[in-house]
């Protein structure tokens, strides 16, 4: 089957982006500054996934409204435009705001591979690119959805004692990883059931970082379950309270970078965050495999993780009179730097760009 693959997304007018084109590969790792607008091109990808589920505006109010989305607010023009390359179709969304602080399309199209643009209207709250076409356009239309379906960011950052990971949930809500994990018990003992392979897989993987972990505890009761763990050398069954917000986290990341049905994107924010350098290496190695299968964003502010890449898996994000860029490093200008260099220590010596710098006009 013929890989499904954004290859370059076009964003204007969201938030600290205001125009911008950023060409994709497999692997797209994304460094720069705090506030640089990293978060920002990650929210561009969160709200395309929420936009085929026909979720638009339900995005748009948990991220306080569309005044929060538009470059620059409210005033003049403001529109979100995005447009696709997901060879060999694109896809382009134009959004503008609407009463009720919401965004609506001012346009939404599909593009051919004969050069042809097929409109979907305008004016409509939600996409109707889910919405049953006829001929070529539905078979476009659906190429699109597929690759965008799916399309959630994944922050396993909530460890506290009221996150979701750590609740009790329903046994039948095993389907995908939610992005903050809360089905994660439920999704282990689908696999343990159906992909024993995979299950123990995951199981080996924690006990690289975590050797006192012995096995998962999924137990259901009255269709509902909690995460639950064994450790090695005795029969006390631990919940997952018991487990340091890192293991805990990395066994979320473990989980979502094993599954044999990832979606066709996978975006991670800050994967690294409490991981100790030594899980953050087994994590590189997770995500290059799971970027033989789906095409995979990051952002990242780690030295750690930024060592196990390339030079061409690197998007550097700055911000200047408040706009955000996205450019590949230039390796014929960073050639020798590599030979004696680590990407990470380029980094820190200002070499790669994507440091704090005074903000101008």
């Amino acid at each position: 089957m013929t890989r499904r693959r954004l290859r370059s997304i076009a964003i204007e007018g969201h938030t600290s982006i205001e125009s911008a084109k950023v060409p994709l590969s497999d692997l797209n790792i994304l460094i720069g500054a705090n506030g640089a607008g990293k978060s920002n091109f990650i929210s561009a990808l969160a709200l395309l996934g929420r936009l085929v589920d026909q979720e638009l505006n339900l995005f748009v109010g948990q991220v306080g409204g569309a005044s929060a989305l538009l470059h620059g607010g409210l005033k003049g023009n403001a529109r979100v435009k995005l447009t696709l390359d997901l060879a060999p179709y694109t896809y382009g969304a134009t959004l503008m705001p609407a009463a009720g602080d919401e965004l609506i399309f001012e346009d939404e199209w599909i593009g051919l591979p004969s050069g042809e643009r097929f409109s979907l209207g305008q004016g409509h709250r939600e996409s109707r690119l889910p919405n049953a076409l006829t001929g070529q356009e539905e078979s476009a239309a659906q190429h699109i959805v597929n690759v965008l379906r799916g399309c959630r960011v994944f922050h396993f950052h909530d460890t506290g004692a009221a996150a979701p990971v750590k609740q009790r949930g329903y046994t039948s809500d095993n389907i995908t990883l939610h992005p903050h994990a809360g089905n994660l018990a439920a999704v282990l003992l689908r696999l343990r059931e159906d992909d024993i392979s995979t299950y123990k897989r995951i199981v080996r993987t924690v006990r690289q970082v975590a050797p006192f972990f012995r096995d998962f505890v999924l137990i259901e009761e009255k269709e509902r379950l909690r995460l639950r763990w064994r450790q090695e050398g005795g029969d006390v069954v631990f919940p997952a309270n018991a487990l340091s917000d890192g293991t805990l986290r990395f066994i979320c990341l473990a989980t979502l970078l094993s599954l044999p049905d990832l979606p066709d994107v996978v975006v991670l924010d800050e994967p690294e965050l409490g991981l100790h350098p030594y899980a953050i290496v087994q994590l590189a190695d997770m995500i290059r495999a799971a970027s033989r299968e789906s095409q995979v964003l990051i952002a990242t502010q780690s030295v750690t993780l930024i060592n196990q890449f390339e030079l061409n898996d690197l998007i550097v994000v700055e911000r200047a009179h408040g706009v955000s860029t996205f450019d590949r490093p230039d390796p014929d200008r960073l050639q020798a730097w590599l030979a004696d260099y680590s990407l990470g220590e380029l980094w820190e010596k200002n070499l790669l760009g994507g440091r704090p710098q005074a903000e101008q006009g």
